[in-house]
């Protein structure tokens, strides 16, 4: 049986000398896999409040911590570019000393989307997009001089030396649920992330989200056979609050345990939970989270 990995999400909407650089010590303290932030411009209902950039974000981080994992969940082609974002992100794994992960997706048609103007791509434009742009991320990640023209993003001579600290390069964690993501989270993922299927999430039941996850799961491992791949070379990673389920197993240790205890068993080898924002839809007893980080993997 797989062992299980307990993250969390740290939002970028407080101030860093305002609770934002003690939440990132804290995370560390208290035993945690990693912290990862979200890579947006604005999100949903903290819209119209603050809201910090992902990079800078994880770049103070890194320097307020030492043995934490850092990174996005997750980032998207709508309104970055691979050949400045692959140049960051070589930075910020350096700045860590090797402690970063890209999650990375295809995005969706929300804020990000149009805020630079542009018309919102339709899924599969989004999907085009995304191939391309991961296919050149990890070229760029990887080889020191990169040239490509695609039919969405073009590198001319882009060097990036000396590399990320972690070799080949730091590694990707992609999200995906339909087919073609899949197939991208096989071939570049060191791991893979799933929000569950949102078709459940307002009216859907727990054991369906448990069938459709567990459907999911199978379907990333035909996209390895495909390629032959071992499966159990991805890391399975569910990013928590978008089932049914929503942010309840926040709310007491046992309905965490059996939630987490439930997902290990699909085939999950990571859980990852909001740090908890009142007055949100992440809101949660704080002593509550902390008991789950400091206790809950024991009971599993």
């Amino acid at each position: 049986m797989n062992a299980l990995a307990l993250s969390t999400v740290i939002l970028p909407h407080q101030r860093w000398h305002e609770g934002a650089r003690e939440e990132w010590r804290r995370a560390e303290a208290l035993g945690l896999d990693t912290a990862y932030t979200y890579d947006h411009l604005s999100w949903r209902t903290f819209r119209d409040g603050p809201w910090f950039g992902a990079i800078p974000t994880l770049t103070a981080a890194a320097t307020a911590t030492s043995t934490l994992r850092l990174g996005t969940l997750v980032t998207n082609p709508n309104f970055r570019h691979p050949v400045t974002l692959a140049k960051e992100l070589i930075s910020l794994d350096d700045i860590s000393g090797g402690r970063i992960t890209l999650g990375i997706g295809a995005g969706t048609s929300g804020f990000d989307a149009t805020v630079l103007g542009q018309e919102a791509w339709t899924p599969k434009e989004r999907a085009d997009r995304f191939a391309e742009f991961l296919a050149l991320l990890d070229r760029l990640l990887t080889d020191a001089d990169v040239s490509a023209a695609g039919a969405h993003y073009v590198a001319h001579e882009a060097r990036n030396i000396p590399g990320c600290v972690q070799q080949p390069r730091l590694p990707f964690a992609v999200a995906a649920t339909g087919p073609r993501g899949l197939a991208l989270a096989a071939r570049y993922g060191q791991a893979w992330v799933t929000t569950g299927d949102d078709k459940l999430y307002e009216n859907g039941t727990a054991a369906e989200s448990d069938a459709a996850l567990a459907s999911q799961i199978q379907r990333l491992g035909a996209a390895c056979a495909e390629i032959d791949r071992d499966p159990a070379s991805i890391r399975k990673v569910l990013l928590t609050g978008f089932t049914p389920e929503a942010n309840e197993p926040l709310q007491s240790f046992e309905r965490f345990v059996d939630f987490a205890g439930r997902h290990r068993d699909l085939g999950f080898d990571e859980i990852v939970v909001h740090w908890p924002i009142p007055d949100s839809d992440f809101a949660a007893p704080y002593d509550v989270f902390e008991r789950i980080a400091t206790e809950s993997l024991g009971r599993l």
